[in-house]
């Protein structure tokens, strides 16, 4: 386990369906850990419970915030059919629910079964001309001193405060140290991108996710993982976010949908 993202990652089982689960330091967004990371991680126990390899179709909702500290998950496999298996969870901290999930898991192949495919892969500008995702110097060190984010020159001027008022994030995901991204690192990259709602409104607040949800398509051949990410509305105080991921073969890897709470105070 010489990745950063393993360590992070890593589960001790307890028996019983109980697992060691500490959240990490610095897989954060100002103090509470990212959502995406919950996801992974909690997968992570899920995964090893239910014996196979890789997450189909997981969400979670998000109860309290995380910071840095121990955790335990307790995962009961409700189905293990031939083909998949269904787990759900929960994430806890003396005695208090962090998260909550349910996921199904099993084997992964894009190649298999009929195929019929409209999505668009976006036009990107290459991996080392696009601009780093910018870090925000209020913040303590977290979540993008792990990743090597690079984002579409025409999405960043949320960080300037000069929005393009699009509702849109387009980039490549990798990590620092090098790790490959495989479908448990999917889980991360789904949610480590700014909320697309920066560029249409400006950097409004914390946007705290209340669900969130990650289609597997596909195990991502070697390389960056090109990633967009859009939304359609923001009404009632809350926005949606869709997400698409490819893998440098231009292969769908990952789907993706989360509910937040809406980025303006009123």
């Amino acid at each position: 386990m010489s990745f950063e993202f393993d360590i992070a990652t890593h589960v001790s089982p307890q028996g019983n369906g109980v697992y060691d689960t500490p959240v990490e330091d610095r897989w954060d967004i100002n103090g509470n850990a990212n959502g995406g990371y919950l996801l992974a991680l909690a997968a992570n126990a899920m995964r090893t419970e239910s014996g196979r390899a890789h997450p189909v179709s997981i969400s979670m909702h998000y109860l309290s915030p995380a910071p840095a500290g121990p955790a335990t998950t307790t995962c009961e496999v409700v189905k293990a059919g031939r083909r998949l298996s269904t787990v759900v969870a929960s994430m806890s901290r003396d005695g208090r629910d962090i998260v909550r999930s349910i996921g199904t898991f099993g084997d992964v192949d894009a190649s298999i079964g009929a195929q019929s495919n409209t999505l668009v892969m976006p036009q990107m500008v290459p991996y080392e001309d696009c601009p780093k995702r910018p870090d925000n110097p209020e913040m303590p060190l977290g979540l993008t001193s792990r990743l090597d984010m690079r984002l579409h020159p025409e999405d960043v001027g949320f960080s300037t405060n000069t929005p393009n008022g699009i509702a849109r994030v387009r980039g490549y995901f990798a990590f620092k140290d090098g790790r490959p991204v495989d479908t448990l690192a999917l889980l991360l990259a789904a949610d480590a991108f700014p909320p697309v709602t920066f560029n249409l409104f400006g950097m409004k607040g914390w946007v705290p996710t209340v669900e969130f949800t990650v289609h597997v398509r596909g195990v991502p051949v070697e390389g960056p993982i090109t990633c967009e990410f859009t939304s359609a509305l923001t009404q009632g105080g809350f926005w949606e976010e869709d997400g698409v991921m490819w893998d440098s073969a231009g292969t769908v890897v990952a789907m993706s949908r989360q509910l937040a709470l809406s980025p303006l105070g009123d």
